[in-house]
Parts: structure tokens; C-alpha cells; sequence
């Protein structure tokens, strides 16, 4: 699908544009949704520029993501998508700044790209191409900002379920295996967030650079307000990916410690019953001179020797603490 930005009234409207129909000449935005090749030749034709097809956009590399060609600017960046599911990705959006137009080409349907293009309907007339990607920029970044605080605060609530306070005891061993999911997912959101992180910010250090498109002075700032934003975030992320590694150690070792609880259960039963077993073999020998054998009192006192024997090792550990 191709969207047009064009001037309406005192504001802007999306139109949806068919080829071969022409291209309007006061178009301020074309945004390219999983474009059909007829409608990426249209924009190339109109602003003579090649716009990087889906299996292009997965192979530029990290290092070439970023590159002037023939007047034009073209910045690629790495956005989380899906962040409210249990499954996110990580996908390929692609800018491009050209004979003052901007040019998205998306095969994705993002929140923040959905929430701006509505919002730039209310930009005034006359607005910049940069204006719109600066701001669309910042729709990206206070995206990740609100999922790093949401997963933060599953964090937190994580946090106190495996460490409780008072006389409440550690998590059951159900509790655990689903503590190791939320946290699991907590840290593919994380990652995903950082990876979106690193490419914004070589994407904000790289367009002030640019010696195809001039930034005015408001839009400079708030570029740099940006990547400021970004930075912050970087070592937010960074902060939690090592509580969600802690946290993660932390449950492993109480699982850990519960297992091992069980194992000296078992340990301690059968060092109980080695004394007892040892009494019921001797007995349990076919020899003719165990004088034992032939007395009324001889079955007493060996279940009585097999009780105690028990008993003994039993009092030895609890006295021991370890049981």
C-alpha cells in the first residue's frame, strides 16, 4: 500500500495512491507498506531514487544501513515490533530523505508508526520532511521508554516474589518454573529494545552528518534531545539485562536449593534405615546356633533393636539441624 501526505485546509491528509494514476506534486510524506512493485517504481520514478526491496533491506549490513546516493538520504533502523506479545521481532524500517519528501518503506505495522501518521494529519502547512522524521523518531524512543518501564516493573514485582519479605516463605516450585518464563520474556523484550537502541543511536549520530539534507537549528536540537534520550535508555537497558541474569541465577538456585533439600531428605531416610536392615539380615541368616531364634522374647527384641537403631541416627540429625 502507498499512503500520500498532502496539504488539506490548515493541515494534512493520508490518501491512498493507486498506480499507474500520478503521483500528486505537493506530497509531503510517502509512506510504502509492504509496497507492491508498481508502487515502488512510482515514488522512484517521481523523486529519482532506488528504494530497497524487503530481501534488501534484511541484507544491507549493520555498517551500510546508513548512506547518501544521488541527493538522497537513506537510513535504515532496527525497530522492536510486537512488543505486546509473547513472541516480539525485530524488523527493518527504512527512511529516506529526498528533494524535501520523506520516504517510509515498511513491512510492518508498528504502534509508533501508527500513532505519528495520525498526529502529522495536525502538522501545519509548510512543515519540513526532517520535522516529520525527527518527530517520528521520537515516537520510536518513547515507545521503547514505555516498554522498559513496563518490563521494570515486572522486574520488580518478580523481584519480591522470589525474594518476600517477612514471614512469607520462598515460591513453591510451580511458582518458579513460571517465575523462569516471565523472566525469560522480560529479557527477549530487553534485548530486542537494546538492538532497536544501538541502531537509533548510530541513526542520530549519522543524520546531522548528512551532506544531502540541512537540518534547521529546532530540528538540529531535537535530534540531539534524541540521542541524548537514547543514550539514557542504552544504560537503562543495560541495568536491566543484568537484574534479569540475576534474577534468573536467583531462581535457578532455589531451585537448585530445593532439589537439593529433597536429596538429603532421601539421604538422611536411608542412612535411618542401614542400622535397621542390618539387624533384620542378621536374624535373616539360616544358621542353627542363634540362640536368639528359639526364645519367646527373641522377635521382640529384634524389632525393638531395629526401632532403635532407627531412632539413634534420627536423633543425631535433628539434634544436628539437619533436618
Amino acid at each position: 500500500m502507498l499512503r500520500l501526505l498532502v496539504p488539506s485546509g490548515s493541515g494534512h491528509q493520508w490518501v491512498v495512491h493507486a498506480p499507474p494514476a500520478q503521483l500528486p506534486e505537493d506530497f509531503l510524506w510517502a509512506d510504502l507498506y509492504e509496497p507492491t512493485p508498481e508502487e515502488e517504481r512510482a515514488i522512484e520514478a517521481r523523486l529519482a531514487l532506488d528504494v530497497p526491496t524487503r530481501e534488501e533491506m534484511r541484507e544491507i549490513e549493520t555498517s551500510r544501513r546508513l548512506y547518501e546516493e544521488q541527493g538522497a538520504l537513506y537510513l535504515t533502523a532496527t525497530v522492536a515490533t510486537r512488543l505486546d506479545s509473547d513472541t516480539p521481532e525485530s524488523s527493518a524500517i527504512t527512511f529516506i530523505l529526498a528533494q524535501g519528501r520523506l520516504v517510509t518503506n515498511r513491512y510492518v505495522d508498528t504502534t509508533p508508526m501508527q500513532r505519528y501518521a495520525q498526529l502529522a494529519e495536525r502538522a501545519p502547512l509548510g512543515t519540513p520532511s526532517t520535522a516529520l522524521l525527527a518527530g517520528m523518531l521520537e515516537a520510536f524512543v518513547e515507545r521503547i521508554a514505555d516498554l522498559l518501564e513496563r518490563v521494570q516493573a515486572e522486574l520488580d514485582g518478580a523481584s519480591r516474589r522470589i525474594f518476600p519479605r517477612g514471614a512469607d516463605g520462598y515460591p513453591r516450585s510451580s511458582e518458579l518454573h513460571a517465575l523462569i518464563r516471565q523472566i525469560g520474556l522480560d529479557g527477549d523484550l530487553v534485548s530486542k529494545a537494546r538492538e532497536s537502541l544501538v541502531s537509533f543511536q548510530r541513526l542520530l549520530m549519522y543524520l546531522p552528518q548528512s551532506a544531502s539534507v540541512a537540518l534547521a537549528p529546532e530540528q538540529r536540537g531535537r535530534v540531539r534531545s534524541t540521542l541524548r534520550d537514547v543514550q539514557s535508555l542504552s544504560e537503562h537497558a543495560t541495568f536491566l539485562g543484568n537484574k534479569v541474569q540475576f534474577l534468573l541465577d536467583a531462581v535457578l538456585g532455589l531451585i537448585n536449593l530445593e532439589q537439593n533439600n529433597i536429596i538429603k531428605i532421601f539421604s538422611v531416610v536411608a542412612v535411618m534405615f542401614m542400622p535397621p536392615t542390618l539387624v533384620a539380615s542378621i536374624y535373616g541368616m539360616n544358621f542353627h546356633h542363634m540362640p536368639e531364634l528359639e526364645q519367646p522374647w527373641g522377635y521382640p527384641l529384634a524389632l525393638l533393636a531395629m526401632v532403635a537403631s532407627a531412632l539413634v541416627p534420627f536423633a543425631y540429625f535433628k539434634r544436628k539441624g539437619w533436618l
